[in-house]
């Protein structure tokens, strides 16, 4: 977001994930974007927590591994309600942050913002995030801002299979709510 507001973007942010489970990492979540824009000074869409809309798409691929067919069926869902809401309130462009964190396949995701970039004629931004130490800059603004700190991807079946393998690994589940970059509640 630096990096667009200086480069006189005018940006909104649309903040749509059914996917996010259980609801109270939802509420985490969305609500540390909303305190980030709020301090940035950039317009905040809290789009719908259509959750059984997601669990329905996701029928049948609940044991497929992250990174396979159902990420791509779940950016496929967010990116095409997000072209929509662009079309819609006349954003030629728009883009995302998920190929910035290292777990994901930003091939993947790239595809899918532009498929679903394609249903309306406008374009998505395929931005290498991790480049010139955008990784790095990440991990500086959520220490320094305290954020809540992601453990899993989001969804049911991520937080089910990072948890079997920590307790394979000998480590504690994940505690929802309870850690932030800097400090642990």
């Amino acid at each position: 977001m630096e990096a667009m507001q200086e480069s006189g973007i005018a940006l909104t942010i649309f903040f749509y994930n059914p996917n996010i489970h259980p609801k109270k990492e939802y509420e985490i979540r969305k609500s540390e974007n909303i305190r980030y824009a709020e301090k940035m000074g950039i317009p905040f869409v809290d789009a719908d927590y259509d959750v059984q809309n997601w669990f329905a798409r996701a029928k049948g691929m609940e044991h497929e591994p992250e990174r396979g067919i159902r990420c791509t069926a779940c950016f496929d869902m967010r990116f095409e309600r997000t072209a929509l809401y662009a079309h819609e309130n006349g954003f030629d462009v728009f883009t995302s942050s998920l190929g910035l964190s290292r777990w994901k396949n930003m091939d993947q995701i790239n595809d899918c913002g532009i498929r679903a970039a394609g249903h309306y004629g406008i374009t998505y931004w395929d931005y290498n995030w991790r480049k010139n130490g955008g990784g790095a800059r990440m991990y500086e603004i959520a220490k320094r801002e305290e954020f809540y700190q992601q453990e899993y991807c989001g969804c049911i079946f991520s937080l089910r299979d990072t948890n079997e393998w920590r307790e394979k690994n000998g480590r504690e589940k994940i505690a929802i709510g309870e850690k932030f970059y800097g400090h642990s509640v």
